[in-house]
């Protein structure tokens, strides 16, 4: 008999993946960064987020574009390898790989370093262990399992921002009264220098990282033409309207960098200045809630690229494109992600960190170009005005917006992620045999017609 293949649940709603990709966003960390954000900008990072956010909508609306014809899992790799050549899609698929398997590293040791504050005398190494265990856990539950989890933690610190806006705003009245407490200095001031604002705007843009991972959803929803693109472009307005209202109070009450101590670690100053050590330890709860949400959406979107890489045969298909069959999860993929994560405990945060920028460009490129190649080149559809601003217009001003980080992308990430694509690039000469032998997929006709409980015969 042949042999049968068990396919992922489709069950998630629209809310259920728009929380799982603010979770991935993790709200929090706006506090985290805004001293060296206040630093870069002068002052102005509510500003900085907007035009952030007005970069990322331009590619979100790209992915949206995408969606609408591969309502699968594989994301920017799948985009690529259908609407302009297989073996670029996998390459893209590749450098993708490396921003998703290093963020629930580097949450790992945000975690780490959170727990360590307050337990001193504890081995780092069991926070990243203890980290992994949870958000692995939960992965290898039902995809509602994991989304239900990830709702908590979000509305957790979706509270406390709400708390902390509460506490600034009765702060600034009584210090300064209503025009203290509602100021526009913070978006604009007379003589602003908006190369600071480009350059401040380039370093708030990876804070919006994560809502594109949401496609990686699209065959655990029953509509995913419908429910993806909404779920894509209300995570980063979401998103990206969290961050402007939080950064506008935390600019209020913080106008100076010099207001900082330390820069780079500005969260807990602004939770003690302003609700003192008790509104301190809030903060940090919230931190640990943003760290687990981010860890269990990164995880969850990474298993799920394996996953499609595995059924593509890029990767081997009897690990990597296994699903549970009770739970319905990429079982062994969650794993394998596991223990990649653990390696965590040998790296310090800044290297981590720096491996996920390059990855997560390289996807947002061959998004935008994906719209041009698919509905332009393939399909003509630029002879009118509507066709050539949505499919030609539009997706190149998403990939101006997207060149401008690449010019302002620290050396070491280049470096990093370009040795990371050689691998990738050595592996395919492998895979193709010099190119000689086209990379093998499952044909999209025959995954858009899979069912909830559809098992394929092989």
């Amino acid at each position: 008999m042949p042999a049968e293949r068990i396919v992922l649940r489709r069950s998630l709603k629209l809310s259920h993946i728009v929380l799982m990709g603010i979770g991935y966003m993790t709200p929090m960390v706006v506090f985290d960064t805004f001293g060296i954000a206040s630093e870069a900008t002068a002052g102005h990072v509510p500003t900085a987020y907007i035009l952030a956010l007005v970069a990322m909508l331009l590619t979100a609306l790209s992915y949206k574009q995408m969606v609408q014809v591969y309502p699968t899992a594989g994301s920017a790799y799948t985009y690529t390898q259908k609407s302009i050549n297989s073996h670029l899609g996998f390459l893209v698929g590749w450098a993708a790989l490396m921003d998703y398997l290093f963020l629930p590293m580097v949450n790992a040791l945000i975690f780490q370093i959170y727990l360590s504050s307050i337990f001193p005398a504890v081995s780092e190494w069991i926070w990243v262990a203890g980290f992994v265990m949870v958000v692995t856990f939960f992965n290898l539950m039902s995809i509602n399992s994991t989304a239900n989890f990830n709702t908590f933690l979000v509305i957790l610190q979706g509270t406390i921002i709400l708390l902390f806006i509460g506490v600034a705003i009765k702060y600034l009245l009584s210090d300064g009264g209503v025009a203290q407490a509602f100021s526009i200095q913070p978006f604009f001031e007379q003589g602003i220098d908006s190369s600071l604002l480009i350059a401040g705007a380039t370093l708030m843009c990876f804070s919006y990282l994560g809502f594109d991972a949401v496609a990686m959803l699209a065959e655990e929803t029953p509509n995913p033409k419908k429910t993806i693109p909404r779920a894509i472009f209300l995570t980063a307005l979401l998103g990206g309207l969290m961050f402007i209202v939080t950064s506008y109070f935390i600019q209020l009450v913080f106008p100076n960098p010099q207001d900082f101590t330390d820069l780079e670690a500005s969260s807990p100053e602004i939770a003690a200045s302003i609700g003192g050590s008790i509104f301190q330890i809030i903060f940090i709860a919230g931190g640990i809630a943003g760290t687990l949400s981010s860890g269990i959406a990164s995880h969850a979107s990474v298993s799920r690229l394996l996953y499609v890489m595995g059924r593509d045969k890029i990767l081997p298909e009897r690990i990597f494109g296994y699903v549970h069959p009770k739970f319905r999860t990429p079982a062994l993929n969650i794993i394998i992600v596991g223990i990649a994560s653990l390696s965590a405990i040998f790296f310090s945060l800044a290297t981590a960190a720096s491996f996920i920028n390059f990855g997560a460009l390289i996807a947002f490129t061959f998004v935008n170009l994906s719209v041009i190649a698919h509905y332009a080149f393939k399909n003509k559809q630029y002879t009118t005005l509507k066709g050539l601003f949505s499919y030609v217009i539009m997706p190149l001003l998403g990939a101006g917006a997207i060149f401008v980080l690449w010019l302002n992308l620290e050396k070491s990430s280049i470096i990093l992620g370009a040795t990371w694509l050689t691998f990738g690039i050595l592996y395919l000469i492998y895979l193709t045999r010099m190119f000689t032998r086209k990379i093998s997929n499952i044909e999209f006709n025959e995954m858009e017609e899979l069912q909830p409980t559809t098992l394929i015969k092989m």
